[in-house]
C-alpha cells in the first residue's frame, strides 16, 4: 500500500512565520557561504503538516550538483532513535522489560567484568559488577560499555581493549557480541554515563529475539509500514547519484572529500547492520519517522508502537545524580533540565536547561551533521541534514531551535506545558 504523504501547508496555517523560517534558511546559507558545510536540507512540520522544506547549497562541490530535498544522507547516530523504536515494537509484544539483565537475552554477557585500573605490567585490573547491567542501562549509555572504534582515544585502556579484541573487526552482530563480552566494562553499571555501542547490542538482541537479521526486521516492522522508501543500510548503485558527498572540515582548511571513516558505504545489504549507526535516509523519510513519534506511535492511521511505548521512549531515565554531574557528547548535553531518554536526549525543564523548546522535547543528531527533534508541547518536528565531519562543527541544532522559536513567537508557544 502506498504511503500517505504528509500534507503541505503554508507556515502561517500552523502558526509559524514565513519570515522567521526564511531567517533560519539565511543562517544555514551563511554557513554554506563561509565554507563550513557544502549544503543542507531541512524540513519543518507542525500539527501533522509540513510547512517548510528547503534544500540549500551543494550535494557535491566538485560536480556543482545542487542539494535536493530527496538527497540521501548517512545519518550515523540518528540510527539510534530508530533502533529504540524497533526495540519498543518487541516491548509492546512483552518480549522484554527495562529491568531485564542484558544477559537474560544475550547470555554471552553473563560473566562481564569491570575495569578498575592498570597493573604495573600494563594489564587490566578487573572486578565483578556490583549488579548486572540492565536494558535500561543499555538504552541510556550507563551500562559501562564504550565505543572503542579506531577513532576513539587510543590512550583509554578500555577503548584500547576493544581494538585488541577486534570488536569492530567482525562480519556479524553475533560475533561482535562474543568479542565485546570478553572486554571489561569501563565502570560499574549505573554509576556513570559514557557514549557507547549499547545500541548495537540492542540490534543483536533484536536478531536473537526474532530470528531475523536486524536490517530485515527494521524494513518489515518500521520502514515499510511508515513508507520510508529511501531508508536502509545500503545505497544501491542505481541510487548512488543521490548520496550527498561526505566532507571533512578541518580547522583553517577548506572542505575536503573523505571516504566514510567508520565503515565502508554499502551498496547491498550488509551482513552486520548496526543499531547505533549506518542507516542512510532522506529528510522526508526521517520526518515521517519523527512524525510517528510525535503522533504517539502512529502516522496516517498506521500504528508502529503503542502510546505507552512512545511515552517510555521519550521520558528521562537517568537518576538525578548523573544529571547533576553533567555529561557532554558533541553538541548534546546532559545536565540540569536535560536528561536522557531511550537512545536520545530529552528536555525535562526548558527554563533550567536554557533551551528554546517545549518540555518533553526529544532529540539527537549524527556525526556528519544531521539533527532532529520532536517538540510534543508545540506539536512540532524539525529534521536537518548536512554531510560534514568537523572538528569545529557549528551547533546547527541549537541555532535552528532558537530560530524556530523566534518563528513561533507570539503564536501559541509552549515552553513549559
Amino acid at each position: 500500500m502506498a504511503a500517505v504523504e504528509m500534507p503541505v501547508v503554508t507556515p502561517e496555517t500552523v502558526g509559524l512565520s514565513s519570515a522567521g523560517l526564511a531567517a533560519m534558511d539565511e543562517a544555514i546559507q551563511a554557513h554554506i557561504d563561509r565554507g563550513t558545510i557544502a549544503g543542507a536540507v531541512m524540513i519543518v512540520a507542525r500539527h501533522g503538516q509540513v510547512c517548510h522544506e528547503v534544500a540549500l547549497g551543494k550535494r557535491d562541490i566538485a560536480s556543482d550538483a545542487p542539494a535536493a530535498i530527496d538527497d540521501l544522507f548517512r545519518i550515523f547516530s540518528m540510527t539510534k532513535p530508530v533502533t529504540a523504536a524497533a526495540m519498543l515494537v518487541l516491548w509492546d509484544e512483552g518480549r522484554w522489560t527495562l529491568d531485564d539483565p542484558i544477559a537474560q537475552h544475550l547470555p554471552e554477557f553473563a560473566d562481564l567484568q569491570v575495569f578498575t585500573g592498570l597493573n604495573p605490567d600494563g594489564s587490566m585490573r578487573v572486578e565483578p559488577p556490583h549488579r548486572a547491567p540492565t536494558l535500561r542501562d543499555l538504552f541510556t549509555h550507563t551500562a559501562g560499555f564504550s565505543y572503542g572504534t579506531r577513532l576513539s582515544n587510543p590512550g583509554d585502556p578500555v577503548d584500547a581493549a576493544y581494538q585488541a579484541a577486534g570488536v569492530w573487526d567482525t562480519d556479524t552482530l553475533a560475533e561482535m557480541m562474543a568479542r565485546l563480552a570478553r572486554v571489561p566494562l569501563a565502570y560499574q553499571p549505573g554509576t556513570s554515563w559514557r557514549y557507547s555501542l549499547g545500541m548495537d547490542v540492542q540490534g543483536a538482541m533484536i536478531e536473537r529475539l526474532t530470528g531475523q537479521a536486524f536490517g530485515a526486521f527494521l524494513c518489515e516492522r518500521v520502514f515499510e509500514p511508515l513508507g520510508l522508501r529511501d531508508t536502509g543500510f545500503q545505497t544501491p548503485p542505481s541510487e548512488q547519484h543521490r548520496l550527498a558527498t561526505l566532507y571533512l572540515k578541518a580547522p583553517d582548511s577548506p572542505l575536503a572529500w573523505i571516504p566514510n571513516p567508520m565503515f565502508t558505504d554499502a551498496t547491498s545489504e550488509p551482513t552486520r547492520s548496526l543499531g547505533g549507526a549506518g542507516l542512510v535516509s532522506t529528510a522526508r523519510d526521517y520526518a515521517r519517522f519523527a512524525a510517528m513519534l510525535l503522533g504517539r506511535g502512529q502516522l496516517a492511521g498506521v500504528r508502529i508502537v503503542s502510546e505507552r511505548a512512545v511515552a517510555l521512549m521519550t521520558r528521562n531515565h537517568l537518576p538525578d545524580t548523573l544529571i547533576e554531574h553533567g555529561f557532554v557528547m558533541g553538541h548534546q548535553r546532559i545536565g540540569p533540565g536535560r536528561g536522557f531518554a531511550l537512545n536520545g536526549s530529552v528536555v525535562t525543564d526548558p527554563a533550567l536547561a536554557d533551551v528554546p523548546v517545549g518540555i518533553g522535547t526529544y532529540q539527537w543528531d549524527g556525526a556528519a551533521g544531521t539533527w532532529f527533534w520532536i517538540d510534543p508541547a508545540n506539536d512540532l518536528l524539525v529534521v536537518g541534514m548536512t554531510q560534514t565531519l568537523s572538528y569545529t562543527a557549528p551547533p546547527l541544532q541549537a541555532e535552528t531551535q532558537a530560530l524556530i522559536r523566534a518563528a513561533l513567537a507570539g503564536r501559541d508557544v509552549k515552553d513549559n506545558a
